[in-house]
């Protein structure tokens, strides 16, 4: 009985020492993180390979100090403008319509994506960054029309994406499992697109850029 007793105290002393259990996150807490590592990203304090890191490391964090880790050398008082919602707004809305003949169509950056939002490029490219965008509403959708051309889509992992047309790929991960699940309410990316001799990509990753020659 001694013996007992003298092994519960000595587990009773070493989780003391050991400290309180660390506070799991919530989705809301992990949520509150993305869009402060998306905004940072959209401030340019963070590159495109750390921007990718902190967001899957936010979208599976555990505990509040997996969390602090990857605000640790962001300013605390950097606003939390979300991935998804742009506050309303008086005025004229955000442009829907996007054309390129023999040309490009480039958006990136801090930009506020209208519900629906339409690009048509005919013999050129197009590339719609959504990591640091401001979306209008919970379900954005948008309409590719790539003839003889490419489009792509970059969405940030925060995001659900959802596909319909021909000519549409998809490489959000490497693998099918991109170790993380997304909250039921995350902001949606439908995405129509129509790809005639061309494509309509849709990706979570920027291409790698090519080294510098010595």
């Amino acid at each position: 009985m001694a013996a007992t007793n003298g092994g519960a105290v000595s587990a009773q002393i070493d989780q003391t020492l050991a400290g309180p259990p660390a506070t799991r996150a919530s989705d809301r807490e992990r949520d509150a993180v993305v869009q402060r590592v998306q905004q940072a990203f959209a401030e340019g304090r963070l590159d495109d390979a750390e921007f990718d890191e902190r967001m899957r490391a936010a979208l599976v964090a555990r505990t509040h100090a997996d969390l602090d880790a990857l605000l640790a050398d962001l300013p605390a008082d950097l606003p939390a403008a979300g991935p998804g919602l742009a506050p309303a707004a008086s005025g004229r809305g955000p442009g829907r319509l996007a054309v390129a003949l023999k040309s490009s169509v480039r958006r990136g950056g801090r930009w506020r994506v209208p519900e629906r939002y339409t690009a048509v490029v005919y013999k050129g490219d197009g590339w719609l960054d959504l990591r640091a965008a401001e979306l209008s509403g919970p379900v954005t959708t948008f309409l590719a029309v790539a003839y003889k051309s490419t489009v792509t889509i970059l969405v940030p992992p925060s995001v659900r994406v959802e596909m319909t047309g021909f000519g549409v790929t998809q490489g959000l991960a490497e693998d099918d499992d991109p170790g993380y699940r997304l909250p039921a309410d995350a902001p949606v990316i439908h995405v129509r697109g129509i790809a005639y001799k061309g494509a309509v990509e849709i990706t979570t990753r920027p291409p790698e850029r090519r080294a510098l020659r010595p």
